[in-house]
C-alpha cells in the first residue's frame, strides 16, 4: 500500500495537497480508496476489508529508523556517509540543524500513514454493530487499530517530541494527534502530556480487546500490548507501571533463545521474519529502509564492540567484519533489514532495571543473569553476575542494555531517558570529514525538527534546535 503526499505550490502561496492512496494488499483481492481525498466516498465496510487493511505489512509493521544513525552505537566515515542516498541521513548524522532539507521524510510520513489506516479502520468499525459470533473478531480489530495507532505516536514522539519529563509534560510540545480519518481536520500541536495520555489510553483499551496470542507475529495481541506499555512507561520513568507490564509478559511466555544453537559464521543468523517465527518475537516490525541500515553499512562504534567479552556469543552472531565491525545480528533474519519489534531480551531487561530501581536487588540480578546465561558460551562456565547495591545492579542492567538491544531503535531513546539523570549522562562525538560534531546531554538536538514540507502545508510550530 503506498501513500504518498504531493505538494505543488502554484503562482504565489496557494498550495494544494493531492492524497494518492493505492491499496494493495498482500492477496490482491481487494481495492479500496482509490485516489480520494474524502474517505466517505470509497472505503471499506466489512470486518474483512478492515483485517486486510490491517495485515498490509507495506504500510503497518514499520518504525523510524533515523536516530539509529544518530546515537552513539553507529560509526561510519566521510567516504561512505557521502554514498547514502538522502541528506537526511548525513545530517542525522551529525545533528545538523536541518535535517530533511525540504525532502520528504519516510520516518514522518510512514508511522502517519499508519494512524491515518488505523483511523480508518476505527471509524469504520462505528458503523457494524458488533453482534454474536462476530463480536471477538470485531473485537480484535478494533484492538488491533488501535494498538497500531499507539504504536505509530509513540515512535513519532521519539523523535519529534523531547524527552518525556513529568514535570513539564504539560507545557513541552507533543506531536499532532489524529484521531479521526476524514484529512479535512487541521492539526494541531497539543502538549506532550496529551501525546502521551492518549498512547497509554489506545493502549490500555487494545488490551481488553486483544486475545493473548497471535496467528503471525505481525498481528498485535494483549501481551504485545502489555509489552509496549512496559517500553512507554520506562521511557516515562515511570518504572513501577513498567515493572508491573513486564512482569505479566513474561509470566506469560518467558522463552529466550540460548544463542549456543544459533550459527557462528551465518550473516542472518537468526530465523527469516516474519515467515519463520523467533521464539523471542513478541510483535514483528522493521525500521524503515535508508542506505546506512543495509548490510555493511551497519556499522558499530569500536568502543561498544570491544566492550563484549570473549565467552559473550552476542560478539560474533552480532557482528562481523573489522575496523569497523557492521551489524548482522538482526530478529528480522535479514541482513538488509534492522528489527524494531518487540522481544522477550528487551523485557527481561526493563524488568531487571525498574526491580534494580525499586530496591529489589536479587530479583533485578536474577532476571539479568537468566537473559545473559543464554548468550554466553556454554562450554565455559557461566560466573553468575552479582551486585553489592542496586547502583551496582544498575549500572550492569543498563551496560547489558545497550549491548542486547544495539541497532534495535531503542539507544536513542535509552540516552534521552539516562541523560536527566547526572549519572549516565553522556556527550557524543561523530567525526565527518575532519570535523568533529558533538552531542551534549539533554540538547535540543535530540529532538528532530518537523519536516518542512509539514511545516508549510499545516502551520505547526517547529523544534527548537
Amino acid at each position: 500500500m503506498i501513500f504518498n503526499i504531493l505538494i505543488k505550490e502554484k503562482m504565489k502561496k496557494n498550495i494544494y495537497i493531492l492524497i494518492i492512496l493505492a491499496a494493495t494488499f498482500l492477496s490482491c483481492q481487494k481495492e479500496f480508496l482509490k485516489d480520494k481525498t474524502d474517505k466517505a466516498l470509497l472505503v471499506p465496510k466489512t470486518l474483512t476489508d478492515f483485517e486486510n487493511l490491517l495485515d498490509n505489512l507495506n504500510v503497518f509493521n514499520i518504525t523510524p529508523s533515523l536516530p539509529v544513525i544518530a546515537s552513539d552505537d553507529y560509526y561510519t566515515t566521510g567516504a561512505k556517509v557521502n554514498t547514502y542516498i538522502g541528506a537526511y541521513q548525513k545530517n542525522s548524522y551529525i545533528w545538523a540543524e536541518d535535517i530533511d532539507e525540504g525532502l520528504s521524510i519516510l520516518d514522518w510520513n510512514t508511522p502517519y500513514q499508519q494512524i491515518f489506516y488505523a483511523n480508518i479502520v476505527l471509524d469504520g468499525l462505528l458503523d457494524i454493530e458488533p453482534i454474536s459470533s462476530p463480536q471477538q473478531e470485531w473485537n480484535r480489530i478494533k484492538g488491533s487499530a488501535l494498538f497500531h495507532r499507539a504504536f505509530a505516536f509513540y515512535n513519532i514522539a521519539q523523535m519529534y517530541a523531547k524527552p518525556y519529563n513529568k514535570s513539564t509534560a504539560r507545557s513541552d510540545l507533543g506531536i499532532p494527534i489524529r484521531l479521526e480519518g476524514d484529512v479535512n481536520i487541521k492539526s494541531s500541536r497539543g502538549t506532550l502530556q496529551q501525546t502521551y495520555d492518549q498512547i497509554i489510553k489506545d493502549l490500555k483499551e487494545a488490551e481488553v480487546l486483544l486475545p493473548n496470542s497471535s496467528n503471525f507475529q505481525t498481528r498485535p495481541n494483549k501481551i504485545a500490548t502489555q509489552a509496549l506499555l512496559a517500553r512507554v512507561y520506562l521511557n516515562m520513568e515511570d518504572y513501577d507501571n513498567a515493572l508491573l507490564y513486564a512482569t505479566a509478559v513474561l509470566k506469560f511466555n518467558s522463552s529466550l533463545i540460548d544463542y549456543n544453537t544459533l550459527s557462528k559464521t551465518s550473516l542472518a543468523p537468526f530465523p527469516v521474519a516474519p515467515n519463520n517465527v523467533n521464539i523471542e518475537t513478541i510483535f514483528y516490525s522493521r525500521m524503515t529502509t535508508y542506505t546506512f541500515g543495509g548490510a555493511t553499512n551497519a556499522t558499530v562504534d569500536n568502543s561498544l564492540y570491544e566492550s563484549y567479552s570473549a565467552d559473550d556469543l552476542r560478539k560474533i552472531i552480532f557482528f562481523t567484519g573489522s575496523n569497523p565491525s557492521w551489524f548482522k545480528g538482526r530478529y528480522t533474519g535479514s541482513i538488509g533489514t534492522l528489527f524494531s519489534g518487540l522481544a522477550r531480551d528487551e523485557i527481561y531487561l526493563i524488568k531487571a532495571e525498574c526491580e534494580a530501581r525499586a530496591g529489589k536487588l536479587q530479583n533485578a540480578m536474577d532476571n539479568l543473569n537468566i537473559l545473559l546465561k543464554t548468550r554466553y558460551n556454554n562450554t565455559v562456565n557461566y560466573i553468575t553476575l552479582t551486585a553489592v547495591d542496586s547502583t551496582d545492579a544498575l549500572n550492569q542492567i543498563l551496560e547489558e542494555r545497550r549491548k542486547e538491544l544495539v541497532f534495535r531503535g531503542l539507544r536513542w531513546g535509552d540516552l534521552r531517558r539516562l541523560n536527566k539523570d547526572n549519572r549516565y549522562q553522556i556527550t557524543i562525538s561523530h567525526t565527518l570529514e575532519g570535523q568533529i560534531y558533538t552531542l551534549l546531554p539533554n540538547s535540543n538536538r535530540y529532538t528532530f525538527p518537523i519536516p518542512k514540507l509539514e511545516t508549510l502545508l499545516s502551520g505547526l510550530e517547529q523544534n527548537l534546535r
